[in-house]
């Protein structure tokens, strides 16, 4: 049995232990690790593909193992980092009847990512951009959010309030109909690339910000497909 054919899968697998972890971590409290330990999940997403097509050893098991994989890390992780993070903020006492259940709204994050990978395993129009907004950006942005800008967001007066706003906002972006280019190089010409450059440029020096860097460079990606895609029409 050749032991080739085995290595993406092994690579998937060590996505889906990564995104374990994140979740242990979130539970603890342990923000900043339950986003690195997403960050390496992302990583392990990127070569997984790459390793199925270089080996080409890819298969229908490994397609389902993928989607499995990154609804832990990049759909349930990131949600269950904002049902704790979601506890830790003041709400009004008009709103003390609902207090405990307005957390659980975080949950929405894992649904509408679990429907946007599946969405993607079964739409051709996918197959060089993304339609929809890809569930590693939306679990970075999350992730980046509340381990770099959580002190922020509880200092807000209405804090829970732009929280919520924003898994409403955010699910709605797993699953609309928005075109996002992807970051994919087949060759390095300007013409070929100009958007992906364009936004490499913009986004470079946003890293300085550290933690929550992850936070503009997602909106600056967010915005430029959908600057793109209006210009189209």
């Amino acid at each position: 049995m050749s032991v080739k054919k085995h290595i993406p899968n092994a690579i998937t697998c060590c996505n889906l232990f990564s995104g374990c972890i994140s979740c242990t971590m979130a539970v603890q409290g342990e923000f900043v690790w339950a986003l690195a330990f997403i960050v390496l999940g992302a990583v392990f997403d990127f070569f997984d593909g790459m390793a199925a097509r270089l080996l080409k050893v890819s298969s229908p098991m490994g397609v389902e193992m993928d989607s499995l994989a990154d609804d832990v890390t990049f759909g349930f992780a990131p949600a269950l980092m904002i049902f704790c993070f979601y506890k830790q903020l003041a709400l009004p006492a008009c709103l003390a009847p609902v207090a405990p259940y307005l957390p659980y709204t975080a949950f929405l994050i894992a649904v509408f990512s679990a429907l946007r990978l599946a969405k993607f395993n079964i739409d051709t129009r996918q197959t060089t951009s993304f339609i929809g907004l890809p569930t590693p950006a939306n679990a970075l942005f999350w992730a980046s959010l509340i381990a770099g800008g959580g002190e922020w967001v509880k200092s807000l007066n209405y804090g829970w309030f732009f929280v919520l706003g924003l898994i409403f906002l955010m699910s709605y972006l797993l699953v609309s109909e928005i075109k996002m280019f992807s970051l994919k190089f087949k060759k390095i010409a300007w013409r070929a690339n100009r958007r992906r450059y364009i936004f490499i440029v913009v986004a470079l020096p946003m890293l300085l910000l550290g933690l929550v860097a992850a936070v503009p460079i997602i909106a600056w990606y967010v915005i430029l497909s959908v600057y793109l895609q209006v210009m189209k029409k």
